[in-house]
């Protein structure tokens, strides 16, 4: 049996469940960056089992590096854009993610952007840190008032946007959703309307994207979907940063095509678009939204479970779709 390369570090209570593997293990001795490629594809040879990150690209030429005893790559988050499935399988390798325990995290995130965008808390923060002079007045950072009828757009009804729908509908938002899961029982039962894209960019006061990276969803959101929505209204991003042009985003929000956005992923992870940085109508967050202490430690303790089943012989307890 080979070792457990770990790209990272990750919580102490996911440290203790890889231990508990009992196998050799090659940690990225930084915590903070991920390995260089040509580390990371040294580290991997003749390692039976990987736990990875969004940060490793996960292809041909590192199962090459790791060889023919590679059985299992553990993705340690919901998504797995960045891992060759196709190539993965055709050698026999089980690729599996963390799906279901950062729903609730990722939906706290998720709405926090969409409180901190349409009433503009980060700006009036920001405001006031600068030591402006200021008196309270009735036009003084008014923004979107959430529970007066407006309505929240949701881009892809899954696990974590059905838990942003149970945010909005406690604060008794209308709510518009694509996907599949917008006709289910449990969106009926929150008032959610299931619409197609076009009409859910063209009435949404706010338009939140829950949908997975794929070549049909890269750059899902462009310039003529901006266009599409209200010169009122919010995008918040803490799908994928390539479901968003972040060029044409960009355009709209120098020019007012839309009112603001808040993101916590990025087009070219992890350096925001410059064009970004400058304008106060946007909230940046990097890449937080599972980043509870207790979701960390859940998602950290499932890439371990899933590498435990594979190597004992049995099935993944969370293979990815397909």
């Amino acid at each position: 049996m080979g070792h457990l390369y770990l790209s990272r570090e990750l919580t102490p209570g996911a440290m203790d469940a890889v231990r508990s593997l009992g196998l050799p293990l090659v940690v990225h001795d930084d915590p903070d960056r991920p390995p260089p490629r040509q580390r990371l594809l040294d580290d991997v040879r003749g390692a039976s089992a990987l736990i990875t990150l969004l940060t490793e690209r996960v292809d041909d030429e590192l199962f090459d590096a790791a060889g023919p005893g590679l059985r299992v790559v553990a993705n340690c988050a919901v998504g797995y854009d960045n891992v060759s499935v196709d190539a993965a399988r055709a050698r026999g390798i089980v690729v599996t993610n963390t799906p279901g325990v950062l729903d609730e995290s990722t939906a706290d995130v998720a709405f926090g952007l969409v409180l901190a965008t349409s009433r503009r808390l980060v700006e009036a923060d920001r405001f006031m840190r600068s030591g402006a002079e200021w008196v309270w007045g009735p036009q003084l950072f008014v923004g979107l008032d959430l529970s007066a009828g407006a309505t929240l757009g949701i881009v892809g009804l899954g696990r974590i946007g059905m838990a942003v729908a149970r945010r909005a509908a406690a604060f008794g938002m209308r709510i518009l959703a694509t996907g599949s899961r917008a006709s289910s029982a449990e969106a009926h039962a929150l008032g959610v309307q299931p619409a197609d894209l076009s009409r859910l960019l063209a009435e949404s006061d706010v338009v939140t994207l829950h949908c997975p990276l794929t070549p049909q969803t890269h750059h899902l959101i462009g310039a003529q979907q901006l266009a599409a929505m209200k010169p009122t209204a919010h995008l918040v991003n803490t799908a994928r940063g390539p479901v968003v042009d972040e060029a044409a985003l960009v355009h709209a929000l120098e020019r007012g095509v839309i009112a603001g956005a808040g993101l916590d992923v990025y087009e070219d992870e992890p350096r925001p678009h410059p064009g970004l940085l400058a304008l106060d109508n946007v909230v940046l967050l990097p890449h937080i939204a599972s980043a509870g202490r207790a979701t960390r430690d859940a998602m950290g303790k499932l890439a371990v479970d899933n590498v435990r089943a594979v190597l004992a012989g049995d099935p993944p307890l969370t293979p990815v779709p397909g």
